[in-house]
């Protein structure tokens, strides 16, 4: 009993989870002897004592007998079959383990059970033991009349320190000696204050200063000499009249003021009355006006613009329309592709949903009795290849539709997989812990017959809200759903297989826009209004927070590899983010004109597209490369138009074709449209 404590505390964890590598009751020798736990097989189990087990994993046997001769190993053939039937039939199955030290499965008691749980929930191992005990006072409260503790004080705290006089005077041995000098005072303003002559000159001619002072000598601009007009006797083209004299004396804007004069010699000639000014001006300008030379570069404008490939050398990518899909009356909210590439599925306001042939632009299903006439806000395809499923997001209620289009073993295989859910037994319930039991918080509604059932409809998730986006896990079991301003539960996850949904956040700040699967990592993207949140669905813990610097996040779109992402905005912008680079954009787009609704990325080409309320799809190359230092490379390629604005709404949605460089677009003015 006490090896079995001993094992169960160091295996808790594995032991609380279900009980891994558990067998049948019955194993069979390797001489076809049956191997069981009565006291007759006593001598048959292990004898190795306490010494690891994994000595023995390359040996037929484990341990020896009284006689000397080795212990076979009991052999343990069962496959997953064999485990599955002894889970369905075995009533102990969920507290049975099997212990490597004896080879036998091992059935917990109540008594070992109860110690696994209170080692998991971190109390004491034994229910005797109580933590809390009832506290015992020692000491009264009361004053008493003698002190506990009332000896007299020791006479060496009446007297000085022997080692601190020991110390000062070593401090002042030491000051006398001038080894321990006193700290300078400190300098008054008018000392710190120093002056350079910065006209004298250096002893060292030869120094590094005084060459570069040298070599970047500029000299002084010279005056210009005087001309004829400055002569005492000018000819007589330079003299002027008196209407001139003042007209020149009036206009400020010349430099100078000077009148020419005639006079018969230089002795006659008097004295410059504005001389002092004049020389007092140059002197002024050269102080003043600094001449320093400086390096300039002469850089052309088209130099600063990067080297873009040309978009010939990137095609593939669509360049014109090829298919106009007509059918639906209202605005097309949303338009999805399944993974074969060979049907489109559109839902609109007016409450219909329409499966059409891409290649030949005929509508093949009209889906009009599902939706109770509410509009259609979102439609989505299971990425699952085996079967053909369909999501759509009506009012506050999630459909999953079976379209029955295409290959008949295709939607057999989709029937099958809905009818071949089994309900949890009471001891699946039991065993279950409060958590898990109230993990599915929404009701799921099974369509077996009528006129719904024949139009496709097989399960109905009602939501407490309406819900605006759907978003498909890349396995095809999981899906999420999104139920803006409904407080704390706004994001919802469904597994399909097990009917089952939870609300993951118990705490959700903001309105969340829409929801996002990593293709490959258990990876969730959560959009608010201005933020991205990452969550890791293994951990349960946030991973990281993207900042887009938007006012209102509209769309999300993540690229097949999983390392870039694409957000688009109400207002105009369209980030794109490394995140292994940082949490904020990488690049930002703001290539349309109005508010940006939708974004995709193509899972085969670097091709990447976004539309918006101007009525435009811009197409753009998109290429991120597996080296880290190499950064991706964006280039817009092309403008794709043809949607009508209608009620100041343009493109609400746009895919890409799963195998072909071609575009898929949904907008107000009733149609969808093929870009190839």
């Amino acid at each position: 009993m006490e090896s079995v404590k001993k094992r169960a505390f160091e295996d808790s964890d594995e032991l609380l989870e279900a009980g891994h590598h558990i067998n049948n009751e019955k194993n069979t020798l390797p001489d076809g002897e049956n191997f069981c736990d009565s006291s007759d097989e006593e001598d048959m189990r292990n004898t190795v004592g306490n010494i690891p087990i994994e000595w023995y994993d390359d040996f037929p046997h484990i341990g020896y007998n009284l006689d000397g001769l080795p212990i076979t190993k009991p052999r343990r053939n069962e496959d997953e079959l064999d485990k599955f039937v002894n889970k369905m039939e075995n009533p102990n199955y969920w507290r049975t383990v099997y212990d490597r030290y004896t080879a036998h499965d091992h059935i917990l008691s109540e008594e070992e059970l109860d110690l696994l749980r209170n080692l998991k929930s971190g109390s004491f191992y034994s229910s005797s033991v109580n933590p809390y005990e009832t506290y015992v006072d020692f000491f009264t409260s009361e004053k008493m009349i003698h002190p506990v503790n009332n000896y007299p004080a020791h006479k060496r705290s009446f007297t000085a320190s022997e080692t601190e006089a020991k110390k000062v005077g070593q401090l002042v041995h030491a000051i006398k000696m001038g080894w321990i000098k006193p700290r300078k005072p400190k300098p008054s303003e008018d000392e710190d204050t120093k002056y350079y002559d910065i006209w004298a000159e250096t002893k060292d001619s030869t120094s590094h200063s005084e060459l570069a002072r040298q070599r970047m000598h500029v000299p002084a601009p010279k005056q210009a000499l005087p001309g004829h007009e400055a002569s005492y006797n000018p000819p007589p083209e330079f003299l002027l009249t008196e209407e001139e004299v003042e007209q020149r004396l009036e206009d400020e804007e010349k430099d100078h003021t000077f009148v020419p004069q005639k006079y018969d010699c230089i002795r006659h000639v008097p004295q410059y009355p504005a001389f002092i000014q004049e020389r007092f001006a140059r002197c002024l300008d050269l102080y003043l006006c600094p001449r320093k030379r400086k390096m300039k570069v002469n850089i052309a404008a088209d130099d600063l613009i990067p080297d873009l490939p040309k978009p010939k050398d990137l095609q593939p990518f669509p360049t014109f329309q090829a298919l106009c899909y007509k059918g639906h009356t209202s605005i097309i909210r949303s338009i999805a592709v399944d993974s074969t590439g060979q049907w489109l599925a559109s839902g609109a306001d007016d409450g219909s949903v329409r499966i059409w042939e891409i290649s030949t632009a005929r509508c093949v299903r009209h889906l009009s009795n599902l939706t109770d006439g509410m509009p259609v806000k979102c439609v989505s395809w299971c990425p699952n290849v085996s079967v053909c499923l369909l999501a759509i997001a009506f009012g506050n209620n999630v459909s999953i539709v079976s379209p029955c289009v295409g290959d008949r073993l295709v939607y057999q295989a989709t029937d099958n997989l809905i009818q071949s859910y089994a309900p949890e037994t009471e001891d699946e319930i039991n065993g279950k812990t409060d958590e898990q039991s109230k993990a599915n918080v929404l009701s799921w509604k099974v369509v077996e017959s009528g006129l719904q059932y024949r139009a496709g409809q097989r399960l109905i998730i009602q939501h407490p809200k309406d819900v605006s986006k759907l978003a498909w896990h890349a396995k095809g079991d999981y899906f999420a759903s999104v139920v803006p301003g409904n407080g704390h539960a706004q994001v919802f996850l469904h597994q399909l297989t097990k009917r089952r949904s939870q609300n993951p956040f118990s705490r959700c700040r903001g309105i969340v826009q829409c929801t996002l699967f990593h293709p490959h990592r258990p990876l969730l993207f959560v959009a608010t209004q201005q933020a991205v949140k990452v969550y890791d669905l293994m951990k349960q813990q946030l991973v990281k927070k993207l900042f887009s610097n938007a006012k209102w996040i509209s769309s999300l779109a993540i690229h097949p590899e999983g390392d870039n992402l694409l957000v688009g905005s109400y207002d105009c912008r369209l980030s794109w983010f490394d995140m292994d680079l940082s949490t904020k954009p990488y690049k930002t787009m703001r290539f349309h004109t109005r508010a940006i609704r939708t974004c995709a990325f193509h899972r085969k080409y670097p091709l990447f597209a976004s539309g918006g309320d101007d009525g435009c799809v811009i197409v753009g190359h998109g290429k991120a490369y597996s080296d880290l230092m190499q950064d991706p490379l964006i280039v817009p390629v092309k403008v794709l138009k043809g949607h009508k604005v209608e009620k100041n709404i343009g493109v609400l949605d746009c895919c890409f074709h799963p195998h072909q460089p071609w575009v898929f677009s949904s907008a107000a003015d009733n149609t969808i449209r093929l870009f190839s």
